[in-house]
């Protein structure tokens, strides 16, 4: 089951067949491992050629190093491991018990081979390696294992985004688990999280705390990349007894590159759209009591009305309840874009919100027709620094900071310096 359209907060569910996945008789042309193993005679590697004839065994040697034969209990998420030798052409094929494929890809290394979708519980699978040699002959090895039952203890996995949701070019992809994932197990999960740009993209995922996750590639997304990404966290072990209860896959689209600038020292706001200047609109910004937070933050929601309601908050003498018209968030804290009539008159010249950067009317509602979830707004020049997790802030981080954060070595994918967001 895939992330529903309808819903902003999705489930993880069980895939049986990913779209996206190779076949699951892989095929790996010239590719000779190097790696020890054993030769012919080892049980774990068979060859059917004539005996009586004089015909030579096969150059090539396969061996299957886990799951082991027979083995029992194995988790849904295992991996075909295997070692070849002399191996021209190398091929892995996975069945259940009835004899139906299970469909998988080579992993980058060429050493293991890995469903796409997590194995089913209390399941009787057989791998099969087969490697060929220059001489033309296969060599297999073949593995029967039965895959645990399933657990009792499963952690929920959910995307704030759903299939074919348009955002816009710095909307971060955000996983949320029903659980705190341990340090020691987040690497392991994180190699099974994976994300594919159109056109391609480098990017890397980053904790924000145990129960959830971010990625965000180096500098801002392509305008109208479609992206995919896939979350293969069923059956995984997650630590005391837990389980990933399912995997999950969503599919987006970025939408053009609409971003705004506002710079305090003029109190203007200007706006591209693709890479040109479109507009520029006249703010106010907050007063020196309630400054504006200067960093790179993104439209989190968009509300047509709503309500400003502090008077808890503040107290009956600083806290105010205000109607608000095409308001949209860009903290935690309550920093919003919105139109404000009120200040129309100070607008491009004096600083008089509370934080939020104060349009006309008329801009406001340009502004809600055009902008996305994930638009990015960098302000400038205010008296406060905006304090990263203050919103999605992933963008207010230097791309050397934002690495830090993942569960994984971050292994570059060139030698290019590391670039600012841009447009």
């Amino acid at each position: 089951m895939r992330a529903g359209q309808d819903e902003l907060i999705r489930d993880g569910s069980a895939r049986r067949g990913g779209r996206r996945a190779l076949a699951a008789a892989v095929l790996v042309a010239a590719m000779a491992l190097t790696s020890a193993c054993t030769g012919g005679g080892d049980k774990s590697s068979s060859w059917q050629g004539g005996g009586d004839g004089g015909e030579k065994a096969p150059k090539a040697a396969a061996t299957i190093s886990e799951p082991a034969a027979d083995a029992k209990d194995v988790p849904a998420t295992t991996a075909i491991t295997f070692t070849t030798t002399e191996a021209q052409q190398t091929a892995v094929e996975l069945k259940d018990a009835a004899g139906k494929p299970v469909e998988g890809e080579m992993t980058a290394d060429g050493k293991s081979w890995q469903p796409t979708a997590a194995l089913a519980y209390a399941e009787t699978y057989t791998a099969t390696v087969t490697a060929t040699g220059d001489d033309g002959k296969p060599a297999t090895a073949t593995s029967t294992f039965t895959t645990m039952a399933k657990p009792s203890k499963q952690v929920r996995v959910s995307s704030f985004l759903g299939d074919n949701q348009v955002v816009g070019v710095g909307m971060p992809l955000i996983v949320k688990f029903g659980r705190a994932i341990p340090e020691d197990y987040r690497d392991d999960l994180q190699r099974r999280m994976t994300v594919t740009a159109k056109p391609a993209q480098e990017g890397i995922w980053h904790w924000i705390s145990p129960t959830e996750v971010h990625y965000r590639p180096k500098t801002f997304w392509k305008a109208n990349s479609t992206v995919s990404y896939t979350v293969r966290a069923g059956g995984l072990p997650l630590g005391d007894g837990w389980y990933g209860r399912s995997d999950l896959t969503v599919d987006i689209k970025i939408g053009p590159s609409f971003v705004m600038t506002v710079d305090n020292a003029t109190k203007r706001m200007t706006v591209t759209k693709d890479g040109k200047k479109v507009k520029t609109i006249l703010v106010s910004l907050g007063k020196k009591s309630t400054p504006s937070s200067s960093g790179t933050m993104v439209v989190i929601e968009k509300l047509r009305h709503t309500v400003f309601d502090t008077m808890e908050e503040l107290g009956p003498e600083e806290g105010y309840r205000t109607e608000i018209d095409y308001a949209q968030r860009l903290t935690w804290g309550g920093e919003f874009i919105h139109a404000a009539p009120w200040s129309e008159g100070v607008q491009g010249t004096t600083n008089v919100s509370h934080g939020c950067v104060n349009v006309s009317m008329k801009d406001g509602n340009w502004l809600f027709s055009n902008t996305r979830l994930g638009d990015p707004i960098t302000v400038k020049g205010t008296e406060r620094k905006l304090k990263n997790g203050n919103g999605w802030t992933d963008w207010n981080m230097s791309w050397d900071e934002y690495v830090k954060g993942s569960a994984l070595p971050y292994e570059p994918a060139d030698a290019t310096p590391s670039a600012e967001p841009t447009a």
